[in-house]
């Protein structure tokens, strides 16, 4: 009992934390300030020592799913017809991406010493649970892997929205984050549909179903006229506080000592992908004479739900940045399996050759 009690004050004063320092951080004028704040908290209070109690990972969930629902919102009959239209540029932009980060995961393999299977599942954009349970089912240490996910969420979380500030100035855009209004029926239809949705999605045992779920229902809700109340911004701030806590708890401190070598190839993999992908992106823009924010966060190797948050609060189309990030989850999540296990046992054969 005493050590669940420790557990529950060690989450409860890491939350606490959290919160304060996301405060801080909005009232600095930091973009995704409820995210980026906790995320820096919390990798540092992990990384230092000074708390190891594990953030449950099915505190993520709740995250994810107001921030979907909240995002599908966006998917207006207008926005759904001007998607249909960019429809080849979404593909193109997906597959130039795979193309970019197979160079940089062969790259990294040699850099880092890696086996190129276990390069490829920690440099393509994916989720760092869905990597890591790939890499168990071949028998490859998901440490590596885990920890270089995690370093390109955060790094595209952290980076991207501070770039995108530096070269527009440092407006304030803190308005745009505001959910809607605190309104009962409205704020229930809208948690019934993300609860459904991620009910029905994860019985198909579809991928990201706590994201795509929620966004699916929503988006369909919003198509149709239904119009279910956004939520208010308390709740939005929560949801952010929830996600960068725990995406700020993977940097285990043992992680990062056994790592040596591998973080800093991690490192440097990440910013290497991070910064070809957001050149190209730029590249699309001017020639399709699109937004070059809406491209850059659209091509960013992150996660679907961080960088929708993160084209909410820079008022970006955030229809068009999720479309594109939905699009390569489609098109990478039921191809990275095979391809990898086509590596996998090209790498065991030649070894087998070789002796």
């Amino acid at each position: 009992m005493s050590t669940r009690l420790n557990t529950v004050l060690a989450l409860a004063a890491l939350y606490g934390l959290a919160t304060c320092a996301g405060w801080v951080f909005s009232n600095l004028g930091v973009p995704l300030p409820w995210m980026i704040g906790p995320l820096v908290l919390s990798a540092t209070a992990y990384i230092s020592g000074v708390i190891t109690v594990k953030v449950p990972v099915k505190t993520r969930p709740f995250g994810q799913m107001t921030i979907a629902a909240q995002v599908g919102l966006a998917f207006t009959p207008a926005a759904l017809t001007a998607l249909l239209a960019l429809a080849p540029l979404l593909i193109g932009a997906a597959l130039i991406t795979a193309v970019i980060a197979s160079i940089v995961a062969v790259l990294t393999a040699r850099m880092g010493n890696m086996r190129l299977a276990q390069s490829f599942l920690a440099t393509f954009p994916t989720s760092p649970v869905e990597a890591a349970v790939m890499a168990e089912k071949l028998n490859i240490d998901s440490g590596p892997i885990v920890l270089s996910q995690t370093m390109r969420i955060a790094a595209v979380v952290i980076l991207v929205p501070l770039s995108i500030y530096s070269v527009d100035g440092w407006p304030d855009r803190s308005g745009l984050i505001r959910g809607g209004s605190f309104d009962l029926i409205g704020n229930g239809f809208l948690a019934l549909l993300a609860i459904s949705g991620a009910i029905l999605f994860k019985k198909l045992r579809l991928s990201n179903p706590y994201f795509l779920g929620p966004l699916a229902f929503s988006a369909a809700a919003a198509a149709t006229g239904l119009e279910p109340t956004a939520f208010p911004p308390l709740i939005l701030s929560a949801a952010q506080i929830v996600l960068g806590t725990w995406l700020g708890s993977v940097f285990r401190r043992e992680l990062l000592l056994k790592g040596g070598r591998l973080v800093v190839t991690s490192a440097i993999s990440t910013l290497l992908l991070l910064g070809i992908v957001s050149a190209v992106g730029v590249g699309l823009a001017a020639l399709f004479d699109l937004d070059w924010e809406i491209l850059v966060l659209g091509v960013a190797p992150g996660g679907v739900t961080e960088m929708a948050l993160t084209a909410k609060f820079l008022g970006v189309d955030l229809a068009l940045v999720t479309a594109f990030q939905l699009t390569r989850i489609f098109i990478f999540m039921p191809n990275i399996p095979w391809v990898i296990a086509a590596i996998d046992r090209y790498e065991k054969r030649s070894a087998r050759d070789a002796t």
